[in-house]
């Protein structure tokens, strides 16, 4: 990083990559189905044929599993790569994802392999902590880019200077995706909020 630049903070799931897809087609191939009609993760875990979604614990294995090898095929949310190309030109970026420790090195071949070969920290729970953290590394303005709304609330408290920008990649999640646009703008589409990025670091 460098200190004097400014500082672009993403996440991964739902914001570089669609998530909700991969894992879908995952738990298709253990006779699962995702019924998307909240935002929501194991609660839209089906049984075919059940109205109740799959107990907690059993998406949980089944959510480990996806992050031990598949998630590294993920599909790669559309202009995501062309928008950090272009903070790079100008910003140092780091990627911030909350994973569980074994998806670590495919999360690493699956930023390679998509071009998008940066520093890369793997948190735990809310992220207002690690932006901090983060963002105490640079003099320069930053952003931070996420699709959950406790994630940017956190921010937003322990980072209050970060500019906030909320992205929901999965057309089928956004309307039940829970947003406060008046304190972290949000844009659904990549090149709109690429652009409000580059205002925002460029002040």
């Amino acid at each position: 990083m460098d200190p004097e630049a400014p500082l672009v903070i993403v996440d991964v799931d739902e914001v570089l990559g669609l998530f909700m897809r991969g894992f879908e087609t995952f738990i298709a191939r253990h006779g699962y189905e995702m019924r998307i009609t909240r935002f929501a993760l194991f609660q839209s875990i089906f049984e075919p044929g059940s109205d109740q979604h799959l107990d907690i614990a059993r998406g949980r294995v089944l959510f480990e599993a996806y992050f031990a090898g598949d998630v590294e095929h993920m599909e790669l949310t559309p202009g995501a790569a062309a928008a950090l190309e272009a903070f790079a030109l100008e910003a140092s970026v780091v990627i911030l994802t909350n994973a569980p420790p074994q998806g670590r090195d495919p999360r690493t071949r699956w930023l390679i392999r998509n071009g998008l070969d940066f520093p890369l920290v793997i948190n735990s729970g809310p992220k207002g902590a690690s932006v901090a953290a983060i963002a105490a590394k640079t003099r320069g303005p930053v952003a931070f880019i996420d699709d959950l709304m406790p994630n940017l609330e956190s921010v937003a408290e322990a980072a209050p200077h970060v500019s906030r920008f909320q992205l929901v990649a999965d057309e089928r999640l956004r309307p039940h995706a829970h947003s406060a646009p008046e304190r972290h703008p949000r844009y659904d589409d990549w090149a709109d909020l690429q652009a409000a990025v580059l205002e925002a670091i460029r002040r």
